[in-house]
């Protein structure tokens, strides 16, 4: 079992940036030899993947609203995954989650969730 961490989120103006960072502690290799993925949910909304990453770095997915403004990156030696989030909008407001993710029957699911972070773009 692992514990991750998310931190990064807050106010910001519309047309602004935040770069949310979720923490994956452990020393082990098992640690970090998993795909991990951002997730969100807004007011009135269910949970929704957001971008995924495959254990090595290599970008997999981007939900179609944030492609060209969101990018997803990792680092291993900190243990730690990013999401640069660029030009945010109102509809960009919710909580993050930061998740080990696989992709099953053509979705994507979470596990090992964070405690999430909330981003709010002012309207």
């Amino acid at each position: 079992q692992v514990q991750l961490g998310e931190s990064g989120g807050g106010l910001v103006q519309a047309g602004g940036s935040l770069r949310l960072s979720c923490t994956t502690p452990g020393r082990t290799f098992d640690n970090y030899a998993y795909a991990m993925g951002w997730f969100r949910q807004a007011p009135g909304k269910e949970r929704e993947p957001v971008a995924t990453i495959t254990w090595s770095g290599a970008p997999l997915y981007y939900e179609d609203s944030v492609k060209g403004r969101f990018t997803i990156s990792r680092d291993n030696a900190a243990g730690t995954v990013y999401l640069q989030m660029n030009s945010l909008k109102p509809e960009d407001t919710a909580v993050y989650y930061c998740a080990r993710v696989i992709k099953l029957d053509g979705a994507w699911l979470g596990s090992d969730w964070g405690q999430g972070t909330q981003v709010t773009v002012a309207s």
